[in-house]
């Protein structure tokens, strides 16, 4: 049942005196739940939940913490065929793709639970006392990852499931010991209760504290404003776009006790297309990349929005293949009217700049919220000189730039932003002439690909869904991949504790049997 309440830790609360409906974007209808927005002080009450609640909950073993992550699972599994038929009235996202991504966020979850049970993950090292060196005695030092405090999830548009209310962030967060309050995003708020319901219930069934979980909805920034800035919230996870997330790195910057914000944001993942490729497979490459930019209607943060080749036959083949089939896919919904609006919007303004040619765009009549798909082409020079060529425009839209040489390929992808990714479209060992190329391109993004297409995260260890400014707001950490539990945790150090008083990762005898490094060795022995 949706109530169109906030939970505030296990409890159903709807105090505010503003309200409003998500929308299916398949009908361009409002759909029938009525939301209420949280209240001041139902902010300020998830929030004290949810340091009280850290006090105990960042001292849980692994064990028990990952017996909960199965359990949100699972509870979220048990919600059956209802819980697809609201994310997909509430995103327009076919049902295949709703079970696709309930998949991995079943994935996730379990995949955080393997990963906290035995306690490596905490990175303990020890170094212990020499009270007979000279001239200084040596102090014992014992050190490991701990929880940093409560930490604000931001639902993501585009991931109804995966990035949001029990997403990656979450399932992080979790993970670490953190207590996790939720901003619901506006465009699915009953998929979000729906999906804190199996939350609350698996916290109820694995007796962790009230104030663990929170889920509190809002139309609009102000709900999300407070809880950034609340005292007693330590961290922030995000996913969206440039302009929210980096007023939320401002915000939280901006604080008496400033916060970390872990903002994935913007990208247009640039795609380089080799010349000896081009010339053996332009027609294939441009098979392929159509049906990438047109992927769930381009609404992946990996989107190939940047194409970019060294002028040639081989690139002007690519260019009229690529022309043919974009118009040939059938388009699709978008998630909203109003991602729907901004990227006709963003996409008129890209085509409003001098230089541009469109290449193809489907022109034939679409029902409301379905996107038109474009793909245009600009000169080297012109793309250098015009940053607002860099702009993402979130949806089934790419740009061909065309250079004059090799230089100046090398100079664009130097003066790009941060990206998620890029790749590169090689033949055999054509790659090994271009390493200037592979190496400005590794410097600008978190993930380079080789031959393939960006669309596609795979949730592991290796994954890095990240890269430098504004791709996310800190290129050292992951959104996605059990790594990046790394962004809700800070290293502690014990200085000459008794033994029987440290964690068990820390004591002599390692209860637990987990590597340590001890002495500048990686083992699993005692001390």
């Amino acid at each position: 049942m949706i109530t169109g309440k906030n939970y505030i830790g296990n409890q159903l609360s709807a105090k505010g005196n503003r309200a409003f409906k998500t929308f299916n974007p398949l009908l361009n209808i409002d759909n029938q739940w009525e939301i209420t927005e949280a209240s001041k002080e139902e902010i300020n009450q998830a929030a004290d939940l949810a340091s009280e609640a850290f006090r105990a909950y960042s001292k849980i073993s692994g064990i028990r913490k990952a017996e909960f992550l199965r359990t949100i699972a699972d509870e979220i599994e048990a919600l059956g065929d209802k819980l697809l038929e609201v994310y997909s009235s509430e995103s327009g996202l076919p049902n295949g793709r709703a079970i696709g991504e309930r998949g991995r966020t079943l994935g996730q979850l379990r995949a955080f639970a393997n990963h906290i049970e035995n306690g490596n993950w905490v990175d303990a090292s020890i170094d212990t006392a020499q009270p007979e060196r000279k001239p200084m005695p040596k102090v014992d030092l014992r050190k490991m990852n701990v929880a940093l405090g409560p930490v604000v999830v931001f639902g993501a548009s585009n991931f109804p499931f995966a990035f949001s209310t029990a997403g990656g962030d979450t399932a992080a967060a979790l993970a670490a010991g953190c207590p996790v309050i939720v901003k619901s995003h506006p465009m699915h708020a009953a998929t979000g209760e729906m999906v804190s319901s199996a939350v609350i219930k698996a916290a109820n069934k694995t007796g962790m504290p009230n104030g663990v979980f929170s889920n509190l909805n809002s139309s609009g920034i102000e709900v999300g404003q407070e809880l950034v800035k609340h005292p007693k919230v330590k961290a922030v996870g995000f996913t969206g776009s440039i302009r929210g997330g980096r007023a939320l790195y401002d915000l939280a910057a901006n604080r008496d006790e400033p916060i970390p914000v872990f903002a994935e944001m913007g990208s247009i993942n640039p795609v380089i297309l080799l010349p000896i490729a081009l010339k053996n497979r332009a027609e294939a490459i441009a098979k392929t990349y159509a049906s990438s930019i047109t992927l769930g209607t381009g609404q992946f943060c990996t989107n190939p929005g940047l194409i970019i080749g060294i002028k040639s036959k081989g690139l002007t083949n690519f260019v009229d293949t690529l022309a043919a089939q974009i118009i040939e896919v059938e388009p699709s919904c978008m998630l909203h009217s109003n991602i729907s609006d901004a990227y006709n919007t963003n996409k008129a303004n890209a085509l409003s700049q001098s230089g541009i040619e469109v290449l193809a765009s489907y022109n034939n009549d679409v029902k409301p919220n379905y996107a038109k798909q474009l793909v245009a082409t600009v000169e080297g020079d012109t793309f250098l000189n015009n940053p607002i060529l860099h702009h993402e425009v979130f949806g089934p839209f790419s740009l061909v730039v065309q250079c004059k040489n090799v230089e100046q390929l090398e100079s664009i992808i130097t003066n790009l932003e941060g990206q998620l990714t890029g790749t590169v479209i090689s033949d055999e060992n054509e790659v090994t002439s271009y390493y200037k190329i592979v190496e400005a391109l590794q410097n600008r993004v978190g993930r380079i690909i080789f031959n393939g297409v960006p669309t596609g995260v795979e949730v592991c260890t290796s994954m890095l869904h990240g890269g430098p400014y504004p791709a996310s707001t800190d290129s050292r950490f992951t959104a996605v991949g059990v790594d990046s539990i790394k962004r809700f945790v800070r290293p502690f150090s014990y200085q000459d504790w008794p033994n029987y008083l440290l964690p068990d990762e820390l004591k002599n005898e390692n209860p637990l049997e987990i590597t340590r490094m001890i002495n500048g060795t990686l083992t699993s022995e005692k001390v």
